[in-house]
């Protein structure tokens, strides 16, 4: 615990920090214990976003900082490129061992998801000698400038940063909810073929299995299915952004395992390493293999503390059957939304997700047309006075998703909700808008 509380340092990182990164919520951590964090008043803090869903693990895992001990205490660095080390090998074997479908895979490490998103590109164009990428509106796959073009929302991802580099396009992503269905989201991939690129121009289709970003709306296993056969028939490969949903979250290792498709490529991040920047690549062999030596890499990649964090989390997962457990409190989750509706708070709209992925819908009086930003805000900001931190999202801004660790306990996942509960009723009255 420092001297100086939420309110000074805040204002110190007004003035220090740049406008363009911004934070949700004014707190300052000094210390995390598995579902909970400590901030600079030793206020205590019930983690419903774990870092944008990276500690599926808890905060300060024993097992993943002993390792990460263990390894700091051998080298920190030395660089892939220049002299190799087993660890980055032992992840790259362990990791093609379990990715969806029986193709022999490869793997290559970075540091970031939106250098997976990059390198993945990189590799289909290698494939297939084609440029084109397509990808959902709505869907979320980075900042630098080609994963920017490829995120399907404006504002606050594109807005003053054009132009967006070429040969990226937007199909709709099908969602029932709000009327769309697959039929139209398919068609829409059609039309992109008759109006804007030719399919045998197109590299790749990107998609994340459910969505971040833009409001964890979950992609059919149907439209999987059916994209699948396209990409096949067309030549195109397809990509699975699992950056968000990998490692257990969404009660499978991998989002995508439940529709029963194999990608070509799958990009991974976030809680791959339990808190430590490391991101990769998983593929088809045969396509991995298309860039040259060279042509793939970086200084940092694949760093050793962050490869035998990794090593360590796949074997949490599995001892502890993490995906079991994601199953688990997200039935949690979900019972707690599905009867605080029911007995009455009618702006909780859509409530979805799979596993501990889950979202609920903020709208004026039931009405998926009617999204209800502001009363979102309202719950977030509210929530998080009381000790609970959440996290927005979606589209229309309407979006609460939650994200607490897979090894949370089931007491602290209640008090959460108790908070969650009591932060809604107080700010439901103040921003009900007749029906």
């Amino acid at each position: 615990m420092t001297t100086e509380g939420n309110a000074g340092w805040w204002k110190r990182r007004e003035a220090a920090v740049a406008l363009g990164v911004g934070s949700v919520h004014q707190r300052f951590v000094t210390a995390g214990d598995n579902a909970e964090l400590t901030d600079v008043e030793g206020n205590r803090l019930i983690d419903f976003a774990t870092g944008i869903a990276v500690c599926n693990t808890g905060h300060t895992n024993a097992r993943i900082v002993a390792a990460v001990k263990r390894q700091l205490d051998q080298f920190s660095h030395a660089s892939f490129q220049v002299t190799p080390y087993p660890v980055y090998v032992e992840l790259a074997e362990k990791l093609n061992a379990i990715a969806p479908g029986s193709s022999p895979k490869k793997s290559l490490f970075v540091t970031t998801g939106a250098e997976a998103v990059e390198n993945a590109v990189k590799i289909a164009r290698a494939h297939t000698g084609r440029h084109g990428v397509i990808a959902l509106r709505g869907g979320y796959h980075g900042r630098t400038m080609l994963t920017m073009a490829m995120t399907g929302k404006v504002a606050p991802y594109k807005a003053k940063f054009g132009p967006m580099p070429g040969g990226v396009f937007h199909a709709t992503f099908p969602n029932a909810y709000l009327a769309v269905s697959e039929d139209a989201a398919m068609r829409s991939i059609e039309d992109l073929f008759v109006a804007d690129i030719a399919a045998d121009d197109v590299a790749a289709i990107i998609v994340e299995p459910v969505l971040g970003e833009g409001g964890f709306y979950v992609l059919p296993p149907a439209y999987l299915r059916a994209l699948r056969r396209l990409c096949d028939e067309k030549g195109i490969l397809l990509i699975a952004d699992e950056i968000q949903t990998g490692f257990a979250r969404t009660g499978r290792m991998f989002a995508i395992e439940h529709s029963g498709v194999e990608p070509d490529l799958m990009t991974v991040a976030k809680a791959m390493a339990g808190g430590f920047p490391i991101a990769g690549v998983i593929g088809k062999a045969a396509i991995m293999d298309a860039p040259g030596p060279g042509g793939l890499g970086g200084t940092y990649g694949g760093s050793p503390l962050g490869c035998a964090a990794a090593l360590e989390v796949l074997k949490i997962i599995a001892e502890e059957d993490l995906c079991t457990r994601a199953e688990r409190i997200g039935s949690l989750i979900r019972a707690r939304l599905e009867r605080m509706r029911a007995d009455g708070f009618s702006a909780l709209g859509d409530i979805r997700g799979l596993g501990a992925m889950i979202a609920v819908e903020l709208v004026v009086g039931g009405d998926p047309a009617r999204p209800d930003p502001d009363l979102t805000r309202a719950i977030v900001a509210k929530a998080g006075e009381a000790g609970l931190i959440l996290l927005p999202c979606g589209m229309r801004g309407n979006v609460i998703r939650f994200l607490p660790a897979l090894t949370a306990p089931e007491a602290v996942i209640g008090e959460g909700l108790d908070i969650l509960e009591a932060a809604i009723g107080a700010c439901a009255a103040k921003f009900a808008v007749p029906a």
